[in-house]
């Protein structure tokens, strides 16, 4: 059996997924180039793939690893061979030219699990209850649910989330996967136009008693109450819940979390960013020892050490060092299958 097939059958072992995702994510989502497996004689034991995705970060666009489909056989649990998969997949992720790697936790208590492996908890997501009242939305934007991939619609999408400070982007290929995705899981697209312009979209997936808003970018008001009309006239329901980036005055939640992998690349794109911020760390990465060292942040400069220079040093391991960096940026990520 190839190894894919070995994967595959491992994935419906190891997770709940309806057979036609499973299909639809073997189908377009799996490459051998991103897949990442140990082997106990011939039969896959362990496996997971590797998903590029840009990101938004300090005014520039950083390659991430998002982990997708980490599991191990029962038989092979509670013997470190997750953590042996991790440290060949950072390794991997290094010569690739990657600068962080992100994973949303399968279970709560895999927060803890992944914190050990250098990862933090810093992708955060806001809820807003929406009770949509009668009102008539604006006659010159047309609302149309689509189900066939366009690139004017992928278009815009990427044009709005591209203007998110810390944000997973997504590729044209990616948004194939969601278009794929979206009869799987009950969800819908919604474009509004007007004069034959996008002026916004929102996508949505069926919860077990509601409407679940994941993305509603729009240009204006108009857009957005044609928009949410159109989601109520659609399903028949007028009470939603909005997925929405962190914002303070809204209940948070966490989401998903990073792991710094290139720690030099990372914080000299941060000094550049944030030349008043200036740091003297000690850093350590029990995975990565390549990160192991004295990094020094002044004017917007990041200077690299083996050897400990004077002055006092705040000692880090990675997730701290993770959490430190990204959390006041407030990272997002939203349409990622979870």
């Amino acid at each position: 059996m190839i190894i894919k097939e070995q994967v595959k059958a491992l994935w419906k072992i190891c997770f709940e997924d309806s057979e036609e995702f499973v299909d639809m994510y073997f189908r377009l989502r799996y490459k051998t180039e991103v897949n990442v497996a140990i082997q106990s004689g011939d039969e896959v034991i362990s496996a997971l793939q590797m998903l590029p995705y840009p990101m938004t970060f300090c005014g520039e666009t950083v390659q991430t690893s998002y982990i997708s489909g980490a599991c191990t056989h029962p038989d092979f649990r509670s013997k470190g061979v997750m953590r042996e998969l991790l440290s060949q997949s950072f390794a991997r992720m290094l010569r690739n030219g990657v600068h962080f790697s992100t994973l949303i936790p399968a279970e709560p208590w895999l927060f803890d699990y992944y914190k050990h492996m250098g990862y933090a908890s810093v992708f955060q997501y806001s809820v807003k209850e929406i009770t949509l009242p009668e009102f008539i939305p604006s006659k010159e934007i047309n609302v149309d649910v689509v189900s066939e991939l366009q690139n004017e619609t992928y278009s815009y999408l990427n044009k709005k989330l591209s203007e998110r400070p810390c944000c997973i982007q997504h590729t044209l290929e990616d948004f194939q996967v969601i278009m794929a995705d979206l009869p799987i899981s009950g969800g819908n697209v919604f474009v509004a136009k007007r004069a034959n312009e996008i002026r916004g979209i929102a996508i949505i997936y069926r919860g077990e008693s509601r409407i679940i808003i994941n993305e509603l970018l729009a240009e204006d008001k108009d857009a957005e109450h044609s928009l949410l009309h159109a989601i109520k006239q659609h399903t028949g329901c007028n009470r939603m819940t909005q997925l929405l980036p962190s914002d303070e005055k809204l209940p948070q939640h966490s989401l998903g979390m990073a792991r710094i992998i290139n720690a030099k690349e990372v914080l000299q794109i941060y000094a550049s960013a944030y030349p008043e911020d200036e740091m003297q760390l000690e850093v350590s990465d029990k995975q990565l020892s390549v990160n192991n060292g004295y990094y020094y942040l002044s004017k917007g400069k990041c200077r690299y050490s083996n050897e400990r220079m004077p002055g006092t040093h705040i000692s880090m391991n990675i997730s701290e060092l993770t959490e430190r960096i990204l959390k006041k940026l407030n990272p997002y990520m939203s349409l990622m299958l979870n």
